[in-house]
């Protein structure tokens, strides 16, 4: 069993985003499919009954847990057994799956959709991942879980939530069966790398930890021990962005947290370093295509939690 490091786990999940993270739930008769394209991904909770893989998930890492013996066993063999109540499922979209209910079933499926620069923390993580007894390990993320997708939105109208909370629990939920499945021994050894280059890790750990500091590509080499057209063609190679595209990919996943958390325009640039609202503005817009309050102000339509 590959033991990870807490403080090295805990980056992981700090460094883990959402953009969107939208819950519904899926009722599924006897024999009923929910099928999951390629291409996005999706986070199953089985709030009831079980389901089965089309085709057969016989990839990714299991977690088991003995209730009785209060111990948690780790299976990279096929997966031969459903899913039952209680477990979770997550696909990262490298490929077309569909699950089969085995009797009635009732599913919280939850879409998702990571910030840019969190994506490449995805492409660390197996595909599929699977956790059995979920609500074991992690009852109160299970919980969080079982209360999320309305069945009848309509009906429901105090689960009308804002786009906000939605994210947050979804990435409740997401960030704990991550943490489930490395924490109790499913991650291969050496992981977790951003990079696979220590390097690297340390430079992309020191943008994430100070987005607001006058990053050149001088400073960060000296923080990677690098000369700077050693580390330009490195970090390229592996990141696949410039490093000046990357720590702009990081002020503005920050500013969007920032943003939805009510702060001003002027707070967000001067903490992240820009010269003026003016020079943030422009830096916003072109990564996403609208100002900054524009953007703010299409987080506000009601999507259901």
């Amino acid at each position: 069993m590959v033991t990870v490091d807490s403080a090295a786990l805990g980056q992981v999940l700090d460094a883990v985003d959402l953009r969107v993270g939208v819950a519904r739930r899926v009722a599924l008769a006897t024999g009923g499919i929910l099928p999951i394209p390629s291409g996005a991904a999706t986070l199953v909770y089985i709030a009831s009954g079980s389901v089965h893989g089309h085709p057969p998930l016989t990839t990714g890492c299991r977690l088991d847990v003995d209730d009785a013996a209060q111990l948690v066993a780790v299976d990279d063999r096929p997966l031969s057994a459903n899913l039952v109540a209680g477990d979770a499922f997550l696909t990262l979209g490298r490929a077309a799956i569909a699950l089969e209910a085995d009797g009635t079933a009732d599913l919280v499926v939850v879409d998702l959709e990571f910030s840019d620069s969190a994506s490449m923390i995805a492409a660390l993580l197996p595909d599929p991942i699977t956790v059995m007894s979920f609500a074991a390990l992690e009852p109160a993320a299970a919980a969080l879980a079982g209360s999320m997708g309305p069945s009848d939105p309509a009906a429901c109208p105090s689960r009308q939530g804002d786009p906000v909370i939605c994210r947050m629990m979804a990435q409740t939920v997401l960030l704990s069966v991550i943490r489930a499945w490395a924490a109790n021994g499913c991650a291969p050894a050496g992981w977790p790398s951003v990079s696979n280059d220590p390097f690297l890790d340390r430079v992309v750990e020191a943008i994430h930890e100070q987005p607001g500091r006058d990053w050149t590509v001088e400073r960060l080499a000296n923080v990677g021990a690098m000369s700077r057209s050693v580390f330009a063609e490195r970090f390229r190679s592996a990141i696949g962005r410039s490093p000046a595209d990357y720590v702009t990919e990081v002020r503005v996943d920050a500013a969007k947290r920032m943003l939805s958390e009510g702060r001003s325009i002027s707070e967000i640039s001067r903490e992240l370093g820009y010269a003026s609202d003016e020079g943030f503005s422009r830096a916003f817009r072109r990564r996403t295509g609208m100002p900054p309050s524009a953007w703010r102000a299409s987080q506000l339509t009601a999507v259901p939690a």
